[in-house]
């Protein structure tokens, strides 16, 4: 199982790079966009600000979506989730994949902001990703601005406002939170990907 993880210096790879191991993948770090089109699946890490979604090239976003059409699975982790939208209000001429409806916003409430630390998931509606993991699920967020709750919410989570913490539709998938750093429900969620490919 070959998973391309996307490199565009905005995320943390090694952590992804040792779940995606620990799940059964074999995953390749890469900005070759012919990398990614011969992978079984794409991976978009990310931590940061959305600015740095920039430094993915229109060669690779061409790439991303030739395979969202073809149902190659792809997984947004984190800012990765957040580049599948139109885009951000955090940098609002940074375009986004455009993979899925709407655009995401800062956090808003009387909050410490960035959130950072564990918080549960609210499943909203079933999906085989997250197949096996339990409706009192915890998962480790670090971010400031996050994606809307429209029909691709699997799951929300609440800080302030519930914001949506699991996406899917078709065979895109994005999570806020970092399942490599989640414990075993982010390793399930992991395997459940790899078992989607």
């Amino acid at each position: 199982m070959r998973i391309a993880v996307i490199d565009y210096k905005a995320g943390n790879l090694t952590s992804v790079m040792k779940g995606l191991t620990a799940a059964g993948a074999e995953p390749l770090v890469t900005g070759d966009p012919a990398q990614v089109a011969a992978a079984d699946a794409v991976v978009v890490p990310g931590v940061g600000h959305f600015a740095a979604t920039v430094a993915i090239p229109g060669e690779m976003r061409v790439a991303l979506r030739a395979g969202i059409a073809a149902g190659k699975p792809l997984l947004g982790i984190c800012l990765g989730l957040q580049f599948l939208f139109e885009g951000s209000e955090e940098a609002p001429d940074v375009p986004g994949l455009g993979a899925l409806d709407g655009r995401c916003v800062r956090l808003q409430g009387d909050l410490k902001i960035p959130h950072v630390g564990w918080n549960t998931l609210e499943r909203r509606r079933d999906d085989a990703l997250l197949s096996g993991v339990g409706d009192d699920a915890f998962a480790y967020f670090t971010h400031s601005y996050a994606a809307p709750v429209t029909d691709a919410c699997v799951a929300t989570t609440t800080y302030g406002d519930a914001f949506a913490s699991v996406v899917a539709r078709g065979r895109v998938f994005g999570v806020q939170f970092h399942p490599e750093k989640s414990g075993e429900d982010g390793m399930t969620i992991l395997r459940n990907f790899v078992a989607l490919c």
